[in-house]
């Protein structure tokens, strides 16, 4: 047999191999997770788990919040109502008898959705229940209670008319009222004085049930599969409370000097 025909016999072995052999497919790229970014500065309204106050609170004490409303991204929900957030309280000062207010910092560290999936992050206070009487420094974040110039002030009038209501009566009864109702008012201002100097002002307050709202300081990323939530139970709130206590202000003045 010539090589032209031995030539022809392999080239119908190769073509009748690769007929019978077709090329393997090739192999299907893994699909990408979808993936979900809760951005910065996004705001996350939380509710007050348990309470907070410069009269017992010190540094490194822990803050438990829950989210009061859902954060949806693209039709999503990303944060479930009833996430935890845990928070940390990293500075604490008591209000002076004389002056300054009581004041504490509050810094959230992490999100617990109701799955069990958890992030770390970092967020600060953004702003504060409408019935709260505290203040809050958003520069910050720092939450001050009320100032008390105004009930300062108050006590020392209502001192004052108080010692010459006694002084007049005591000085008509020896005959020279009105100055009995001078010495009178200059010993309830002083008395009213006296009491403004040794009593603390409010202590700053987040109660339990208190309304606060964080903005996140980084991005807290998702994926899809972390966002199953059919399984988790429902649950009654823990938030529920009393809510922000009543303003100071807005309470009766206790007469504290000595008759």
């Amino acid at each position: 047999m010539g090589w032209r025909a031995l030539l022809g016999l392999y080239v119908l072995a190769f073509v009748a191999g690769a007929q019978t052999n077709p090329p393997a497919p090739a192999e299907e790229s893994a699909p990408v997770p979808k993936v979900y970014d809760v951005d910065t500065g996004t705001r996350i309204p939380l509710s007050m788990v348990n309470s907070v106050s410069t009269k017992h609170s010190v540094p490194g004490d822990r803050v438990y919040l829950e989210t009061v409303f859902p954060i949806v991204i693209n039709g999503k929900i990303v944060i479930p109502i009833g996430s935890y957030v845990m928070g940390t309280i990293t500075s604490v000062q008591r209000p002076g008898k004389v002056k300054g207010r009581g004041e504490f910092y509050l810094r959230f560290d992490n999100l617990t959705l109701p799955n069990g999936v958890q992030r770390d992050f970092r967020g600060r206070v953004d702003s504060l229940d409408g019935r709260a009487s505290e203040e809050l420094d958003k520069s910050e974040g720092k939450i001050k209670s009320e100032g008390t110039k105004a009930t300062d002030a108050r006590t020392v009038g209502e001192t004052a008319a108080t010692g010459a209501s006694i002084g007049a009566i005591a000085g008509s009864i020896g005959g020279s009222g009105g100055m009995g109702a001078g010495i009178g008012a200059a010993a309830g201002a002083a008395a009213g004085l006296v009491a403004v100097l040794v009593t603390r002002g409010p202590d700053a307050v987040l109660a339990k049930g208190t309304t606060v709202e964080m903005v996140l300081d980084h991005n807290i990323h998702f994926e899809e599969s972390e966002l199953d939530f059919s399984g988790a139970s429902p649950r009654r709130s823990v938030g529920e409370g009393s809510g922000p206590l009543p303003s100071k202000k807005a309470q009766a003045t206790t007469k504290r000097w000595p008759l």
